[in-house]
């Protein structure tokens, strides 16, 4: 694949992005407007709407707060800080339209629809969890809107066939990977998993049943669960009695509550706990306090990786201008959310045109490393450039154990 113009060294492309902006700002201010293609609006030539249907409301709540701060982060950096997308010779700011899912499928695909059909967006960008995304990118697909998913990782969306539906992200069977190497070099030999019935935590436990068996370790037992249990005291005593070295257990935020809260009232003790969404959460060691001890985690991103790139600069920089705007450090979700519209975004000034065949195309030859690190799609919409990382929860610190060139900190195990 030829590499695309926005594989260069980081200095250069940070020092030219910044100059052009300054430049756009101060020509827009010397002349009252018609800046670099602009008009008297600021200096922008028009506006670049992006649509999202996010859950304001339902169980996805509060991982979609994370999301669109993410996606905010992106619009207020590129219309305060860099200048508006460029196409050509103009700059566009750009616009967010935002609709309530209410955490619910049905109502994903309707909002999607009513942001094509009404609000008449030029791209969409994901809702949370690929449960919603599914929908969602189905109705973008007939319509032929890219929609960027930020936070939408089943490997099941990825397997369509679909011309308009991409990803920053690791896909979900791939989220385990790093996690299970890591423990069998440490002599974890037995494990169990559970999951709850959805896409994305079907996709992990799948991934993982296929990395433990590649890595030696035998699992005594797979089991899923519905989603929305509110108990999963019966399902963990059973896996208890099996006495593993390890617990693989795959959902979402609240699932990885109930699995560490159960884990401790059973007084289930297994050398590692690994749970796919949670750990990396800071609010998961303010709900559970020293239970959460030990737990692992996979994760799409970390403050602490060695990740660098022209746009928000490394992955430190990029948590520390978060901070400034929200009052509080990045989770992975909202960074995966800024990814994914940055990504749409030099898409569009490498194409130099909004037309959604020419920005697919220059999606499909993107070659950038950006503070969440290398950007490179498949035929599928993936991003096949960026590992999985693993972290751990060492005396309330999340730390970051995997890959060995982004670790902050060594694996404690057993964990017990």
């Amino acid at each position: 694949m030829t590499r695309s113009p926005f594989r260069t060294s980081w200095r250069r492309r940070a020092q030219s992005a910044t100059a052009l902006a300054v430049a756009v700002l101060l020509a827009a201010a010397c002349t009252g407007g018609d800046a670099d293609g602009g008009t008297a609006d600021g200096g922008f030539a028009g506006t670049i709407r992006l649509g999202a249907a996010l859950s304001e409301t339902g169980v996805f709540a509060a991982p979609s707060a994370d999301a669109r701060q993410g996606y905010d982060t992106w619009a207020r950096w590129v219309n305060e800080e860099y200048g508006g997308i460029r196409i050509g010779e103009s700059r566009y700011r750009v616009e967010i339209v935002y609709r309530d899912d209410e955490s619910d499928p049905d109502m994903a695909a309707a909002r999607i629809r009513e942001l094509i059909d009404n609000d008449e967006v030029d791209y969409l960008l994901g809702p949370y969890s690929s449960t919603l995304t599914a929908p969602a990118s189905a109705e973008a697909e007939a319509s032929d809107v890219i929609l960027m998913a930020g936070n939408g990782a089943a490997d099941s969306l990825y397997g369509r066939s679909f011309r308009s539906l991409f990803t920053p992200a690791t896909i979900a069977s791939d989220y385990t990977r790093s996690s299970i190497e890591m423990l069998a070099s440490q002599g974890a030999r037995t494990a169990v998993v559970a999951h709850e019935d959805t896409p994305f935590a079907t996709s992990v436990a799948q991934g993982a049943l296929r990395h433990l068996e590649a890595n030696g370790i035998e699992v005594l037992t797979a089991t899923s669960y519905p989603r929305g249990v509110d108990s999963v005291d019966g399902l963990m005593g059973e896996l208890a009695a099996l006495e593993p070295d390890v617990f693989v257990g795959g959902g979402h935020y609240d699932d990885a509550v109930l699995f560490v809260r159960s884990a401790r009232d059973l007084g289930f003790r297994p050398d590692a706990m690994l749970i796919t969404a949670g750990p990396s959460n800071p609010q998961l060691i303010d709900d559970l306090g020293a239970d959460v001890d030990g737990v692992l985690g996979p994760t799409q991103w970390e403050p602490a990786m060695s990740y660098e790139g022209a746009y928000f600069g490394t992955a430190a920089d990029y948590a520390s201008y978060y901070e400034s705007l929200w009052g509080a450090p990045p989770v992975y979700q909202a960074a995966s959310a800024t990814a994914a519209a940055l990504a749409l975004h030099l898409a569009i000034e490498l194409a130099g045109s909004r037309d959604a065949d020419e920005v697919r195309t220059a999606l499909g030859t993107l070659d950038v490393d950006t503070f969440y690190g290398p950007i490179r799609f498949d035929d599928r919409g993936v991003n096949v450039a960026k590992p999985m990382g693993t972290v751990q929860v060492q005396d309330g610190q999340i730390v970051v154990v995997a890959p060995s060139e982004a670790a902050t900190g060594t694996l404690v195990f057993p964990a017990g």
